[in-house]
């Protein structure tokens, strides 16, 4: 009996090695390459297909990159991931004139270009992709795009690229500016649809069932938001806690609206500030402040660089009394465009200076450090060239045409992505493609 006993917890031993050594296999399996170009002296410097590429950093590696062109585009801008929960493969989907492009990055560095969702009608140089319940849900600003949503599951087993359909195609709003899904409630919102004289306003669909979406709000009130994050609330306000709360960037403020109810949606408050243009907000993951990113306070009439990159902290500890927390003024001569938090970092996508990391965890000290940075635009770095000649972009109030009408300081990172389990971030950049890095090792 003694010696069965013995036999079995052996078995059950060799079993829970063999069980924990196989799930460390499919994650440590992926990467069994060298990185593209390890960040050396402030530079990263690789070869391919005999042209040599050199790239600015600090503490972050290039992991791997896919070109445009191997993605048959000429123009990048936003991008989201998407792990699959039945292989552990991480995914980037990339925003393109032409459509989204899907890249296999599970060995991140070989990623692997799987093919391209179309664009629903014509060409936009905006995009933008977010990802729920397995499903990529895509909006743009070409004419009549709507949403489109598509099932990720479809790309499992895939390694050569693919032209893929849309499973379906919501067309209750032409088209639109961005898109945000709060994943806790299963609410996708629309940002961006219509103009700020004629705004669609807060539009928010139920999307549990992905190909069949829900409108249950549509309110105009509040006005036009260029972007948009929608969180059920836990801070420190208790009046609002467990609250469904959005909060958009709304050109010339931030407003905070109580859409818990989507019958009756309340503004809770608005944030004004020294603005140029309210461009998009990001809050900690304590939910006690916002960090947002102004998309002209760096520039003048003629688009030339005059300020450093400025983040606006907002202290939310009152929902109902929202206020200006500390100014972070960084070292950079570039527009912020999109940024996240994960944990105590603040992972900023500031177009000619590329992926920044900033150390937040002393954010309520007002002391905010850079940590590391990635700068996918190698231009020579001449970041206040701005063509002669041109007027003001109309960008972001007028997406048409090129961004900011080829004014050099609208160019490089548009967005990030640092939410990979794997700690991969991607960055996508509109002049050169997709870019995977990683913070170097110790």
């Amino acid at each position: 009996m003694i010696q069965n006993l013995k036999t079995t917890k052996a078995i059950l031993f060799i079993l829970t090695i063999f069980f924990f050594s196989c799930n460390d296999e499919k994650y440590q399996s992926l990467d069994t390459k060298d990185n593209l170009a390890n960040c050396v002296d402030g530079h990263a410097k690789f070869t391919k297909e005999g042209v040599e590429y050199e790239y600015e950093c600090y503490n972050y590696d290039l992991v791997g990159h896919i070109s445009l062109d191997e993605m048959n585009a000429t123009l990048g801008n936003d991008c989201w991931g998407w792990t699959d929960s039945q292989t552990g493969k991480e995914y980037a989907l990339m925003g393109l004139e032409n459509g989204t492009g899907i890249i296999d990055i599970s060995e991140s560095t070989r990623p692997t270009y799987i093919g391209k969702i179309p664009t629903q009608t014509e060409n936009s140089m905006w995009r933008d992709i977010k990802v729920y319940n397995d499903h990529a849900f895509i909006v743009s600003e070409a004419n009549s795009h709507g949403m489109q949503v598509f099932d990720l599951k479809q790309i499992r087993g895939i390694d050569a690229p693919h032209n893929f359909t849309p499973n379906y195609v919501y067309d209750g709003y032409g088209d639109s500016h961005n898109i945000a899904i709060n994943t806790d409630s299963g609410f996708a919102y629309t940002a961006g649809a219509g103009t700020t004289n004629n705004p669609v306003g807060i539009h928010a669909l139920n999307i549990i069932e992905p190909t069949d979406p829900k409108l249950e709000l549509q309110f105009s009130d509040f006005g036009y938001s260029h972007d948009i994050q929608v969180v059920n609330y836990k801070g420190p306000d208790s009046k609002y806690f467990g609250k469904e709360i959005y909060i958009g960037s709304n050109e010339t403020k931030v407003v905070f609206v109580d859409v818990s109810d989507k019958n009756f949606p309340k503004l809770i408050s608005e944030f004004f500030y020294n603005d140029e243009y309210t461009h998009q907000s990001w809050l900690t993951e304590d939910h006690k402040y916002a960090l947002l990113g102004d998309e002209y306070d760096e520039i003048n009439s003629t688009g030339e660089i005059v300020n450093k990159t400025r983040t606006v902290i907002i202290d939310i500890t009152s929902l109902e009394n929202p206020i200006l927390h500390y100014e972070y003024i960084a070292e950079t001569d570039a527009i912020d465009h999109n940024g996240y938090v994960k944990e105590n970092n603040f992972y900023l996508a500031s177009y000619t200076s590329g992926l920044r990391v900033i150390d937040i965890q002393n954010i309520e000290k007002k002391s905010l450090i850079e940590i590391g940075y990635f700068d996918t635009h190698n231009d020579g770095h001449k970041h206040n060239i701005f063509l002669e000649n041109q007027p003001r972009m109309t960008d972001p109030g007028d997406h048409t045409g090129s961004k900011g009408r080829g004014i050099e300081a609208f160019n490089g990172a548009w967005s990030v992505y640092p939410f990979f389990e794997s700690e991969n971030i991607i960055i996508s950049d509109i002049n050169s493609g997709l870019f995977i890095v990683k913070k170097s090792s110790d």
